[in-house]
């Protein structure tokens, strides 16, 4: 073989050489960048935040919300972002302004106003933030989901137990919350509806106490100053009764006048377990809580649920 045949086949075998190690170091960086995308694709669960915003954090049922919402979303390893909105609707917008800024991952609102908060739920529904409302329902925007008793049909349970114990005839007064709140609005329709319904008793009064105790007793004391004739009081809340139970007994009234609230607060089983108070259609507001955030969950991690979730009721007596 001649020197030049030599050097053909010797520069023939270097490419195939070269080639070879080429072909070996594109495999290999293709391994390695397989195995770092398997490894950038593992990720870290995100922590989910959720805003709850509460009307009133000085009403012990709000707080109870508050409480069964917090113990289910520390279950869920949820981040609970909690705003007391202190009955103030504009607070409150402003309030879940701030939450969409954060930003959380969902909304649980417990509406001052259910006609005010509406400019804020769209805000939310502009940001893709889903919005859930517990107890009280909003007006408009888009709500994924509402978390609440049939108040509608706890008004018409207070009503009917109320006649039975009064013998389906008397004068009655009907304490109202705070306008403007679908838990007022339903409360007040079940009642009146259903008391409708015995020719013998009458709604002497109608007045707004604001679902504050306070105000409860000082508007019962005027009620019962301007009537002498009162046979029963419903409430639409517990802490109006209380208070109207208050000013019954520094009036002298408080024996003869049968008295119903509505939530079942812990103030309202001991009065009824006193004998003060007749009963309590009571809500479970630590369930509406724990209700609520699993909702929102679920909703967040692609589930689907009702556009109306019932919370049960009871009349709770002694």
């Amino acid at each position: 073989m001649s020197e030049f045949s030599r050097f053909k086949l010797y520069r023939l075998g270097s490419i195939v050489l070269v080639l070879l190690l080429l072909l070996l170091t594109g495999c290999s960086n293709k391994d390695d960048k397989k195995n770092d995308s398997s490894k950038s694709d593992t990720k870290t669960p995100e922590t989910l935040t959720v805003g709850l915003l509460l009307s009133d954090l000085s009403n012990p049922f709000f707080v109870s919300v508050q409480e069964g919402a917090q113990t289910s979303a520390t279950r869920l390893g949820i981040t609970l972002v909690v705003q007391d909105g202190k009955n103030d609707a504009a607070l409150q917008i402003t309030q879940v302004q701030e939450l969409i800024a954060l930003p959380v991952n969902a909304l649980l609102i417990n509406p001052v106003d259910g006609d005010a908060i509406v400019p804020a739920i769209q805000a939310a529904n502009a940001a893709n933030i889903p919005v859930f409302t517990i107890d009280r329902s909003a007006s408009g925007g888009t709500v994924v989901a509402h978390i609440a008793s049939d108040n509608v049909a706890g008004g018409a349970m207070a009503a009917e137990y109320l006649a039975d114990n009064i013998g389906d005839a008397g004068k009655i007064v009907e304490l109202q919350g705070i306008e403007g709140t679908s838990a007022a609005q339903d409360r007040g329709r079940g009642f009146d509806e259903k008391i409708a319904t015995y020719p013998n008793i009458e709604i002497v009064v109608k007045q707004t106490a604001n679902f504050d105790q306070a105000e409860g007793k000082t508007v019962f004391a005027q009620i019962l100053a301007d009537n002498p004739e009162i046979t029963a009081v419903f409430a639409h809340n517990d802490n109006m009764i209380l208070g109207a139970i208050e000013a019954a007994k520094e009036a002298g009234r408080a024996g003869d006048i049968k008295f119903v609230g509505f939530d079942g607060i812990d103030g309202a089983l001991t009065a009824i377990d006193s004998g003060d108070l007749l009963a309590t259609i009571a809500q479970q507001p630590a369930e509406m809580g724990r209700i609520g955030v699993e909702t929102a969950d679920k909703v967040l991690k692609g589930g689907t649920v009702d556009s109306y979730i019932p919370v049960d009721l009871a009349v709770i007596t002694k």
